[in-house]
């Protein structure tokens, strides 16, 4: 983060390996110990300590982390395909981005009562992610030029939230197909 003091090259990989093991602890659904992150990010846990003083610390990085991952995901995904197949595999991301918030929620939800995570910054930066893909589909016809970015998020978190804590992954795919398609263009 921006905020963030300069970290040595060995201090950097620590902390990224700890945020890596963490969000795949949570995102298994798990609720995974502190020593067991620290252990699976090949450190000890005085140096998960040293990066992140509280659990509470770890979760805000991860979930920071993976927004920031997520957000920026739109652009490269537009450098690498068009928009509308962009926006597909976007959708894909986001759904990872939401399952690894359901293995930190009980800490994420508490994190939000005290202002620690502003749910409205993250909607904003969800939404600027797909307005981004958007603009691009419309621009060149692969996507409906009368979408608005906060609808099709609204139909993202519906899919994601039907579809429950452990999804089965091809019923998922074929629910964000279905909104996939619903942003081609009406012929």
């Amino acid at each position: 983060m921006a905020d963030e003091p300069r970290l040595r090259a060995d201090a950097r990989r620590n902390r990224d390996a700890l945020l890596r093991a963490a969000a795949a602890g949570f995102a298994a659904g798990a609720d995974p110990t502190l020593e067991k992150i620290a252990r699976d990010a090949g450190v000890g846990i005085g140096t998960l300590y040293r990066h992140f003083p509280t659990r509470e610390a770890l979760v805000e990085a991860v979930y920071r982390t993976e927004l920031a991952t997520v957000t920026a995901s739109a652009g490269e995904l537009l450098a690498e395909h068009a928009p509308a197949a962009a926006l597909r595999a976007w959708m894909d991301r986001y759904a990872e981005f939401v399952t690894t918030k359901r293995g930190m929620a009980d800490t994420f939800r508490a994190m939000v009562a005290d202002g620690t995570v502003a749910s409205p910054q993250t909607r904003a930066a969800i939404d600027g992610a797909v307005a981004t893909l958007l603009v691009a589909g419309a621009r060149d016809g692969s996507l409906r030029a009368d979408l608005e970015a906060d609808d099709v998020v609204t139909a993202l978190v519906g899919v994601l939230l039907a579809t429950g804590d452990a999804p089965d992954r091809a019923r998922l795919a074929r629910l964000l197909d279905l909104v996939a398609a619903g942003c081609a263009p009406r012929t």
